[in-house]
């Protein structure tokens, strides 16, 4: 894993050849000008030109080469060069090695807060409180829930940027086909989702009812774990002051729910290229308004929240994010520049077309009333619109990554495979992970 890194981290520094830049401040009244631990750093009164990077879905490129273009008129002695994130396993890995070889942009629009512990570890990430106005602008901006995005030291390094409500989306002619109501399908409880599933395979529409990907990645439990844990548990993160939460009544049920779909065969258990409820195999998925565009012209679907014991109705059931931010890095040498463009990114216009160009809930307090004329036009969004305001977050501690990556391997042996019960895995998860963020990152306590 080491050389791997390393190998990246090489390829990225050659073709972007972006080097670290000394010569910033230092003054605790100017955070966003200290120096990073990978002995780059900047000044928050610097301007000039500054590269960034953005994801490379097709809809945030085409949203993010017109922004560019839109500053780069008005700003042509301040010009933005914007490129699609390089490729790799994924964006953690090459932020991460970019870090390492001091060659990361100024800005990156693909920055998981799940992330940021680590980035921050390494010294990568600019805080941008440092900035003049900062704090008041990100929480005018995205409003209280803008305090799951501060550090454990009160500091912002990631700006709130846009979320996708993770739902259930199901295929309206295959529950026809199967004979279940496609205007008011019975999925909101935990019995009612395993009957509608038996149902849909039983009757030949489909080979699985669902199908979360079952690979190992540490990311994957945010979309069929996290999204029902946090509906079953009525909004609670996955680590609460240093603490394990999961390891539960609501954290057994949800486990117990997707072992019952497991062990049955209504979801799938092997890897597979390509979107099984785009082409047909699988009649529902678990995902956020990002996959839309997908599924146009291939599934005529419907959406509704994530299930619980009890029954889950409405728009107000709390489900995950699956936010994605922006972040400065510390190799920035303009940084003045780049919160500047980082605040004309997040302006309400920008917002606006990054709605009508993606389909992504940006984070603005009221987006409903500021932006009423796209969700009149396009009412299929407003679900997600509303849930926005009930989303959970990944929890900003110690060993980020490992912590998930813990929660995946037990998850996977246990309520995928059946290797394991799943209250010995959760216990036993449990137990990892409160001794993981109640250490330091290299996992010494």
């Amino acid at each position: 894993m080491k050389k791997s890194r390393a190998l990246l981290a090489a390829v990225i520094a050659l073709p972007l050849g972006l080097a670290a830049v000394g010569g910033g401040v230092s003054s605790a009244s100017s955070l966003a000008g200290t120096r990073g631990s990978n002995g780059t750093s900047g000044s928050t009164t610097a301007q000039g030109p500054i590269n960034i990077w953005y994801s490379n879905n097709a809809q945030e490129v085409a949203w993010g080469e017109k922004m560019v273009a839109s500053w780069n008129a008005a700003n042509p002695r301040q010009k933005v060069t914007g490129q699609q994130i390089p490729s790799a396993q994924s964006s953690e890995e090459v932020i991460g090695a970019a870090i390492t070889a001091g060659s990361e942009p100024c800005l990156i629009y693909n920055t998981s807060p799940a992330s940021v512990p680590t980035f921050e570890q390494q010294g990568g990430l600019v805080p941008l409180n440092g900035f003049p106005g900062a704090a008041s602008y990100i929480e005018g901006r995205t409003g209280p829930s803008a305090n799951v995005y501060k550090s454990p030291d009160g500091l912002f390094y990631q700006m709130p940027w846009k979320s996708n409500p993770v739902m259930i989306f199901y295929n309206k002619k295959e529950f026809a086909k199967a004979g279940i109501s496609t205007t008011k399908p019975p999925l909101g409880s935990y019995s009612q989702f395993l009957a509608t599933a038996k149902k849909l395979v039983s009757s030949g529409v489909a080979k699985y009812a669902i199908y979360p990907s079952p690979s190992s990645e540490f990311y994957q439990s945010w979309y069929d774990f996290y999204p029902l844990y946090a509906a079953e548990s009525g909004g609670q993160e996955l680590v609460v002051n240093k603490k394990a939460t999961f390891d539960d009544a609501a954290g057994k049920a949800v486990a117990a729910f997707w072992a019952q779909l497991y062990s049955q065969n209504l979801a799938g258990k092997e890897t597979v290229n390509g979107d099984t409820f785009a082409d047909g195999t699988s009649a529902m998925a678990i995902v956020g308004p990002w996959a839309v565009v997908t599924y146009q012209g291939k599934v005529d679907w419907g959406v509704v929240p994530v299930p619980t014991t009890k029954g889950s109705y409405g728009d107000q059931v709390p489900t995950f994010s699956d936010a994605k931010n922006m972040s400065m890095y510390a190799s920035c040498k303009n940084r003045l520049t780049a919160w500047n463009f980082l605040k004309f990114s997040t302006s309400p216009t920008e917002d606006g077309k990054l709605l009508d160009t993606t389909g992504q809930m940006p984070m603005r307090q009221g987006i409903q009333q500021v932006y009423a004329s796209y969700f009149k036009a396009n009412p299929a969004y407003k679900e997600f619109a509303a849930e926005a305001a009930h989303v959970i977050e990944v929890p900003n501690v110690n060993n980020s990554i490992q912590v998930w990556q813990v929660f995946r391997d037990a998850w996977s042996k246990s309520v995928i495979f059946g290797k394991q019960s799943p209250s010995a895995a959760l216990a036993g998860a449990a137990a990892q992970i409160d001794k993981l963020v109640q250490s330091n990152s290299s996992g010494e306590p």
